[in-house]
């Protein structure tokens, strides 16, 4: 019986040890460029499609921001799509 308290005590001292000794992570919500994701506040403007000439063709982009979820703090993350459509240059 004496053998098992001992075992015990090792087990309860091993996961008290790991759990103190585990640093605690703390989410980053950055991202090296803003106009890719935003946090908190309200919903960034969309902007306007832009279209840009690729040579015999043009590009139109048109960028749209959506709610993609929130943080642990409740702040929402935003984060923008790019569309892309090919189209005849004018």
């Amino acid at each position: 019986m004496n053998k098992y308290r001992k075992y015990f005590g090792y087990v309860v001292m091993a996961g008290f040890l790991t759990g103190c000794a585990a640093p605690t992570i703390t989410p980053t919500y950055t991202s090296t460029d803003p106009e890719l994701m935003r946090i908190g506040g309200e919903k960034p403007d969309d902007s306007k499609p832009e279209i840009v000439s690729m040579g015999s063709y043009c590009l139109q982009i048109d960028d749209k921001w959506k709610e993609n979820g929130k943080t642990p703090d409740g702040q929402s993350i935003w984060t923008k799509d790019s569309f892309r459509s090919v189209i005849p240059c004018r």
